[in-house]
Formats: C-alpha cells, structure tokens, sequence
C-alpha cells in the first residue's frame, strides 16, 4: 500500500513516516503544502493520505476537496494542531475518514490508519 504525508512541518512527516512504514505501507511519499500535495497525489495514487490542515500556498480543507474531486473514495486521514471541535467537524463533513490532533503518538496514528482501512 502507498501513503502520502503531507505536512508543512518536516519534523511531523519523518514522525508519521518512521510510525507507519514499519506497518502496511510499502512506499511513502510526502508533501509540504496542499499544492505539491496534488501534485503528488496525481504522480503517486497513494492509498491512505495523512493531511495537516494548517499549511503555506494551500490548506488541508482545501487539499481534502480537491482530492476527493479527483478520486471520491480517497482515504484521508486529518492530523492537526488546530483543537477546535469545528476543525474536526469540517475536515469529516468534507468527506475525510479521520481526525486526529496533534501531538500524536505512535498508537493512535495506527490506530487511526487500522481503522481507515477496516472502514473501507
């Protein structure tokens, strides 16, 4: 399986990486605004797709939409630093399967992605 981290923070993607590439996903690839993250989207077709909402040129929500027009049934799991209960309610509403705030640990980032992949 492929994965796409996109993150603005490079701290954050080599975190998510080191997590989930002992797991199920034998390439990662990674992107650090929403822009680039379409870009690779297109190049990569991941699987499962990890996406900040907090970004430079384009935003998380925004990135979700554009990749859910392309691929509707594309696996997006939300991390993000932003605690609001409105943030997890709009990247769902938007068609993400998943949110997770930020700081994550290694536990529940898995147990986010298991349950991305037993859902669909």
């Amino acid at each position: 399986m492929k994965l796409l981290i996109v993150d603005d923070s490079l701290i954050m993607r080599r975190a998510i990486e080191r997590t989930l590439h002992a797991s199920r996903f034998t390439e990662i690839r990674s992107a650090s605004n929403g822009r680039l993250a379409l870009e690779e989207f297109d190049k990569f077709q991941p699987d499962v797709v990890t996406m900040d909402i907090t970004m430079p040129e384009m935003d998380g929500l925004t990135c979700v939409d554009a990749i859910l027009a392309k691929k509707p049934d594309a696996m997006i799991l939300v991390v993000s630093a932003l605690a609001d209960k409105a943030s997890a309610v709009e990247a769902i509403k938007r068609g993400a399967q998943g949110f997770l705030l930020k700081p994550v640990t290694a536990e529940s980032l898995q147990k986010a992605i298991d349950e991305i992949l037993a859902d669909n």
